[in-house]
């Protein structure tokens, strides 16, 4: 299992890196995995992650103090808000709209009333 934890973790830092440069692509929640995969796979890989800059600009915050900025909440919502609209119109069964529905409404929720707004300046 510790072999396919850190190849996850792998996947999900790259993925998360990827997120950096192409703004349709969401970095904070595949870096919250590839930690949490370090964390099950390795204590030396998972110590390496916490130590990279990109861990320490995109999540560092959010996970000693469980905030984010305004500007990382709408980057992180928008782009998969994107998707799950296009997913909504393309199907036609009216509980699978609804559904999806549902999840976007409970994210929205979650990161507005959960997850504590900061400014960039704390940041």
């Amino acid at each position: 299992m510790r072999y396919i934890y850190l190849g996850l973790a792998m996947l999900f830092l790259g993925i998360g890196a990827i997120g950096v440069v192409l703004p349709i692509l969401p970095t904070t929640p595949f870096l919250l995995l590839a930690s949490f995969f370090f964390a099950k796979g390795s204590t030396r890989f998972h110590r390496w992650f916490l130590s990279t800059k990109l861990y320490q600009k995109h999540l560092d915050g959010f996970v000693r103090e469980r905030a984010m900025t305004l500007r990382t909440k709408l980057s992180i919502l928008l782009p998969v808000s994107a998707m799950l609209l296009f997913v909504i119109w393309m199907v036609d069964h009216w509980h699978v709209r609804l559904l999806i529905g549902c999840v976007m409404l409970f994210k929205y929720y979650y990161f507005f009333f959960r997850i504590r707004t900061i400014r960039e300046v704390e940041a």
